[in-house]
C-alpha cells in the first residue's frame, strides 16, 4: 500500500474517543493484584534499573524466581544478591546486549533449551535515541532493541511456551506508538531514506511490536499462552542516557521532575502477569491495567503479516528448521 492510500485508510479509522481515553487513563492508578506467585519463573529484560528493576522486586516479593537479561554483569550480580537475600527466592541472570542480534539468539537458545517452564516473559529493555545509531549487525538501534529482540525471543520460544499450555508474555509498549501516525515504512525500517526523528523512530518500533502481537496472538490462540502489551505510565527511567549532554540536561531538569516512580509500572506488570482476571485475555494493549485501542496503524492485519515476513528475512529466522505460523 502506498503512502497516500495508507493516509486515507488510517485517517478514516482514527477516533477522537481513543485520544480522550488515553488522556483520561493517564491519570488512573493501576489495578493491584494480591495473589502470590511462589516458585514460578519470571524472565525480565532490562532489570537492573527503572521499570525492570522494580518489577523484578515486585515479583520476588510475591515468591517468584527471576531470570534477568541485562547488559551489565556487575549490576546484574548486585540485583540477584539483593533479591535472594531479601526475598529468599532464586535469581539468575544472562548478560546480553539486546541491540546485538547474536546475543539475542544466544540467550533465546538458552531459554529454549532450559527444562524450566517460563511462567511470565516480560520484554522491558528499551532505548531512546535522538540520533540514528546502527547496531553491529547494521540495524537502526531503537528498532533492534524494542522490536527485533522481542520478536526473536518470542519466535524462538513460541513452541516451548505453547507446549507448556500456560504462560504470559507482556511487552512494555508505549502510547508513543501513536507518533507513527501513518504506519511503518517497510521499505525503510532502517531510516536510510528519511530524516531521522527520535520520536518517530521510537513510535515506529513500538508500532512494529504491536503488529507482531497480532500474529503471535493468532499462533497462541486457545493454547493457554497469552501475549499483551502495556503502556507503563509517565514514569522516571534511565532511558536516553546514550544521547548528548543537552538532551540529558533537559531530561534531568525538566522531564524527570514531572514523572512518577516506576513502581507504578511494576504494580501494573505484576497484575498483568499474575491476576486471574487476565486469564485467557490476549492480544490487548493496556494503559497500565486499563485496556485501550491502539492507533489504527498498530491494528493493521495486512501490515502485521507483511512485517512478519520481512522480519523473518531480516533476522534469518526464515532459515531455521522450525514451524512458523
Amino acid at each position: 500500500m502506498n503512502s497516500k492510500n495508507k493516509f486515507r485508510k488510517y485517517f478514516r479509522e482514527y477516533k477522537w474517543s481513543n485520544i480522550f481515553a488515553m488522556i483520561r487513563n493517564s491519570s488512573a492508578d493501576p489495578e493491584k493484584c494480591i495473589e502470590e506467585f511462589h516458585n514460578r519463573l519470571v524472565v525480565i529484560t532490562g532489570a537492573t534499573s527503572g521499570i525492570g528493576y522494580y518489577t523484578a522486586l515486585k515479583y520476588a516479593s510475591h515468591g517468584a524466581n527471576l531470570l534477568c537479561i541485562n547488559r551489565n554483569p556487575e549490576k546484574s550480580e548486585l540485583l540477584c544478591r539483593k533479591i535472594e537475600k531479601e526475598y529468599g527466592v532464586r535469581c539468575s541472570y544472562e548478560t546480553a546486549d539486546l541491540s546485538n542480534l547474536n546475543d539475542v539468539f544466544r540467550v533465546s537458545e538458552k531459554l529454549l533449551n532450559s527444562a524450566t517452564p517460563i511462567d511470565v516473559l516480560i520484554h522491558n529493555a528499551g532505548v531512546y535515541l535522538t540520533k540514528r545509531i546502527l547496531t553491529p549487525g547494521g540495524f537502526e538501534k531503537v528498532f533492534a532493541v524494542h522490536y527485533l529482540s522481542s520478536f526473536i525471543i518470542n519466535y524462538i520460544l513460541k513452541d516451548k511456551l505453547k507446549s507448556q499450555e500456560k504462560a504470559r508474555i507482556i511487552m512494555v509498549s508505549s502510547e508513543a506508538h501513536r507518533f507513527a501516525a501513518w504506519g511503518l515504512r517497510l521499505d525503510d525500517l532502517n531510516w536510510e531514506k528519511r530524516r531521522y526523528s527520535g520520536l518517530k523512530s521510537y513510535g515506529s518500533a513500538k508500532t512494529a511490536q504491536l503488529l507482531s502481537m497480532i500474529v503471535f496472538n493468532d499462533y497462541f490462540r486457545n493454547s493457554g499462552v497469552t501475549i499483551n502489551a502495556m503502556h507503563p505510565g509517565a514514569v522516571k527511567t534511565e532511558t536516553g542516557q546514550e544521547n548528548g549532554p543537552v538532551y540529558k540536561w533537559f531530561k534531568r531538569n525538566f522531564l524527570d521532575k514531572t514523572l512518577k516512580s516506576p513502581e507504578i509500572s511494576a504494580e501494573a506488570l505484576y497484575y498483568l502477569g499474575v491476576s486471574k482476571n487476565l486469564d485467557n485475555i490476549s492480544g490487548k494493549f493496556f494503559n497500565l491495567t486499563t485496556p485501550e485501542e491502539p492507533a489504527p496503524p498498530a491494528l493493521d492485519q495486512d501490515a502485521a503479516r507483511a512485517l512478519w515476513d520481512v522480519t523473518l528475512q531480516l533476522t534469518g529466522l526464515n532459515k531455521r528448521n522450525t514451524t512458523t505460523r
